[in-house]
């Protein structure tokens, strides 16, 4: 009887890893998770969605003085999960009720103004499970602090533990993203985001 113990402990194990693999991996293959592939997220245009999305960008120099406002001309994108309800519910403040033609949505605004660190490295989180830093260090600080560049795509990120539905752990996945004309900017620019959001009531 003994020796029937140890191979029947082996199906056990097997079958257990099995059955975890198959519900790690259920996040890509049901077509309505959070992530398209082991690294990309499953992002749609907010058009004919609950959900519509607006940025004006606000850019100043180093003195304060104003440069540009720029808004988004296309449609906004998010990820159509429960994880960006959840955003929306509870991290990006208070809500306004509002009916635009005749349909009634709920209204939430936030403002955020990135680091240069952050516009560097394309990251704006609106949360972080654990807490980011950049690190920059020799001739990478020195083209941090020099170097203009463009910007066009922003952001909000949520930053996670995703391991629990088989992705490397901590990641910060953009829930909310649109697309505006490009700005340059300098390191001693400062850039003030204006998120208004829409999502229909049902």
């Amino acid at each position: 009887m003994k020796w029937l113990v140890m191979p029947l402990l082996g199906v056990i194990f097997v079958a257990l890893i099995a059955c975890s693999i198959q519900s790690i991996y259920a996040d890509h293959e049901s077509g309505e998770g959070i992530f398209k592939d082991r690294s990309e997220v499953d992002l749609v245009t907010t058009e004919n969605t609950n959900y519509q999305v607006y940025l004006q960008a606000v850019l100043r120099n180093g003195d304060g003085q104003l440069i540009s406002v720029t808004e988004n001309t296309q449609t906004g994108a998010y990820i159509p999960h429960e994880i960006s309800d959840y955003v929306f519910d509870t991290l990006m403040g208070e809500k306004e009720i509002i009916i635009i033609d005749n349909i009634k949505y709920e209204k939430v605004q936030y403002t955020f103004s990135p680091t240069l660190e952050q516009r560097w490295m394309g990251m704006y989180p609106i949360f972080e499970e654990i807490r980011i830093k950049f690190d920059f260090e020799g001739d990478a600080l020195v083209q941090l602090n020099k170097q203009n560049k463009d910007y066009s795509l922003w952001k909000i990120h949520y930053c996670a533990d995703f391991s629990s539905i088989g992705h490397d752990g901590l990641q910060c996945i953009p829930i909310f993203q649109v697309l505006i004309p490009t700005m340059t900017l300098e390191p001693t620019d400062v850039i003030t985001h204006h998120w208004t959001i829409l999502r229909a009531m049902n």
